[in-house]
């Protein structure tokens, strides 16, 4: 029903719509994605007053999607608490080496730290945010962590010198190992 719904409010503006979990996902072109989520906050059969969550994906190791062409892709978790309906709105940045999406903070002001986290972690870039700067990693970190082609050992380690009494960064010093189980065995082992 809701499908029928979000249909009529965005017409050919979806370019896909699914339900999974009894929860419908639209995907939009990033184009397209501030009209898309103002119709859905304003629409009178809609009413998505409330942006419960925005993240970022990375979808260049996922299956089928990862072979798209366009890797990166911002979510957002709508609430329609007068309605009591749910819905995720997806869209993919149309470039992937300097992925870029609109700023969804003058439709919802709560998109203001989650956009951040996701330009923090991926380093997708919200176009037109009041204040775009990281918000869970050093201000001097490199790189976005949650990347897929992001090393799980980082870029640079910091540690507390005490002869130079301050914080210094430096190359990775973690060797990388390979835990094999060890395997015990004991004759008086009953079968």
């Amino acid at each position: 029903m809701l499908n029928d719904i979000v249909t009529a409010v965005l017409g050919d503006k979806i370019k896909k719509i699914s339900t999974a979990l009894n929860e419908v996902t639209i995907e939009v072109a990033a184009a397209d994605w501030i009209s898309t989520c103002v119709a859905l906050r304003d629409g009178q059969t809609t009413r998505f007053d409330t942006m419960v969550d925005l993240c970022g994906v990375d979808y260049s190791a996922y299956g089928e999607a990862g072979k798209e062409s366009q890797k990166y892709a911002v979510v957002a978790h709508l609430l329609s608490v007068t309605l009591n309906q749910r819905i995720r709105v997806r869209c993919y940045a149309e470039n992937d080496e300097f992925p870029v999406v609109h700023s969804l903070v003058d439709v919802w002001a709560s998109a203001n730290w989650y956009e951040r986290e996701a330009f923090d972690l991926f380093g997708i870039i919200f176009e037109g945010h009041p204040d775009l700067r990281r918000i869970l990693t050093d201000y001097g970190f490199v790189g976005h962590p949650f990347r897929k082609d992001f090393p799980t050992s980082g870029y640079v380690e910091m540690r507390y010198d005490p002869e130079q009494k301050r914080v210094v960064y430096q190359p990775v010093t973690i060797e990388p190992r390979e835990n094999v189980p060890r395997v015990i065995r004991e004759d008086s082992y009953a079968h």
